[in-house]
């Protein structure tokens, strides 16, 4: 269902239609006649804008909730896409030229509106101030009187602003031209911009590249996402949409590409607290007695390889990601090869061999990466593979900071998402910030079983010693072997997984 729009969004929509107005008539005399259905052997032409949930092709194959589900659409159709990135305020212009069939770029609709039509909502959102975590947080809008506040230009959240002056004229608004709105984050992490208004979604994802931002006052109420189409276009593709919409909106498909793109982003709730103690007490005791078997074996604790095993895929042993990973710990073809499982869907074999490899990653690591930080950048590594995480350490020390430490790597991991940092890195591009999350969210995880569940000490302490002394030698001499074979120095790449052996 679409979110109630806010009175104070409908109170500031005429300025913006006039605004359309005044620009579709500059545009009439270069206006194209509306585009055809798109049939058989031609092209559904999608308008969008580059964005971490738009249109991102930094990683060389695009990617974006949006791309994603406009491509499911168009195969529905049976049709290819063509996308047409433009910047994000010259969206609706180019549509209203009639540049494509639709616009998908987490566009709110804007009403009223003679010159488009949008379809039915498919996700919400919210528009939330942001400053720097050294400044005073926002709590109220009164506290912005006097104050300047960013937004990007010709967004959902500029109107927002322009609206709230008229209530605030001592309010100053600044548009920020510069780039995307993750630019815009990234200024007010540098203290350029004091205050920044920017989408929830959007804020979420910016935290992963710069956690020095803090997330304040979310200002109106939730705003609908939806595709824009011009009011003149073929109505019969429009007719498609809403009926993909209404299928997909409420099915898993559509879920999965939320999580895929959003979930890792999202920190705990009070609600993912009670449905991971739920699922602790219905689901976890079928699988822990392999959880603890896994324990006698590499000696690492079985509540920490559950907590893996759950963010990882919810304690589900046949769960399968686009991207070929399997199992209940989630292992890629070539890593199982590498560990002897025989079947990754076997929760026995995938538990133990996730288990073995966290301790491969550890042994990976220098001595003077000392627990808890070892576990905690080991996990990092079982995440993005040993190849990113050690092109992180290197970034590191090019930075002057301590690799040894998980809390200064937290803030070098996300590094690798931006092209500044991995054109210059032979590993390339890596989602760094996706190791942060998961790792934080084990953390809690973790926490929450030692609170609830007993350790396991079915053996002598210092039988427990021994076995994971052993793990972690086998460990050790299965690299040094490996590096052998390769005889070359540096940490070499062994398979797809990104299994990687060190110098010893």
């Amino acid at each position: 269902m679409i979110a109630r729009l806010s009175v104070l969004r409908a109170s500031r929509q005429w300025k913006f239609a006039f605004a359309a107005v005044l620009t579709l008539l500059a545009l009439a005399g270069c206006k194209q006649e509306p585009l055809p259905f798109p049939g058989e052997g031609q092209e559904l032409v999608v308008i969008t804008h580059a964005g971490p949930l738009t249109y991102d092709d930094e990683g060389g194959a695009p990617v974006g909730l949006e791309h994603d589900l406009v491509q499911m659409f168009a195969k529905e159709l049976g049709v290819p896409v063509r996308f047409v990135v433009v910047p994000q305020y010259e969206m609706r212009q180019r549509l209203a030229q009639h540049e494509g069939h639709l616009a998908a770029g987490w566009l709110s609709p804007v009403l009223p509106s003679q010159n488009f039509v949008y379809s039915d909502s498919y996700l919400a959102t919210r528009d939330v101030l942001v400053r720097h975590e050294a400044s005073l947080p926002i709590r109220e809008l009164s506290q912005l009187r006097g104050q300047t506040v960013f937004a990007q230009q010709g967004s959902r959240e500029y109107r927002v602003l322009r609206a709230l002056q008229k209530q605030m004229p001592d309010l100053k608004v600044a548009e920020f031209r510069a780039g995307t709105p993750l630019d815009l984050l990234a200024a007010v992490a540098r203290r350029e911009a004091e205050i920044a208004l920017v989408d929830r979604a959007i804020m979420d994802i910016g935290l992963n590249y710069y956690p020095e931002l803090q997330p304040g006052l979310e200002v109106g109420e939730a705003e609908p996402i939806a595709w824009a189409f011009p009011a003149d276009g073929d109505p019969e593709l429009f007719k498609r949409a809403q009926a993909f919409i209404a299928k997909v909106r409420d099915s898993h498909a559509l879920a999965m590409l939320r999580d895929r793109y959003l979930g890792h982003l999202e920190r705990l709730s009070s609600l993912d607290v009670v449905t991971f103690i739920a699922r602790m007490e219905s689901l976890l005791p079928k699988y822990q007695p392999l959880f603890q078997k896994a324990q006698e074996e590499t000696g690492i604790d079985w509540r920490l390889l559950a907590a893996l095993s759950y963010q990882e895929s919810h304690w589900n042993p046949l769960n399968t990601s686009p991207t070929g990973v399997r199992g209940i710990m989630m292992l890629t073809e070539e890593t199982a090869d590498r560990l002897g499982v025989s079947n990754r869907l076997n929760p026995n074999e995938s538990i133990i061999a996730g288990a073995r490899y966290i301790n491969l990653l550890k042994s990976y690591l220098p001595e003077s990466t000392t627990e808890p930080d070892r576990t905690w950048q080991a996990l990092a590594a079982y995440n993005i593979g040993p190849g990113h995480f050690n092109a992180a350490r290197r970034l590191a020390g090019r930075k002057g900071v301590n690799g040894d430490s998980w809390f200064e790597m937290k803030k070098i991991l996300p590094l690798l998402a931006r092209p500044e940092y991995y054109a210059n890195l032979k590993s390339g591009r890596a989602r760094g910030g996706e190791a942060v999350v998961l790792v934080e969210n084990v953390r809690l995880f973790y926490d929450i079983l030692l609170r609830h569940q007993p350790s396991y000490r079915p053996l002598e302490p210092e039988r427990l010693e021994r076995i994971s002394a052993q793990a972690g030698e086998e460990a050790t001499r299965e690299a040094q072997q490996a590096t052998l074979r390769r005889g070359r120095g540096g940490l070499r790449q062994e398979n797809k997984s990104g299994i990687r052996a060190p110098v010893g």
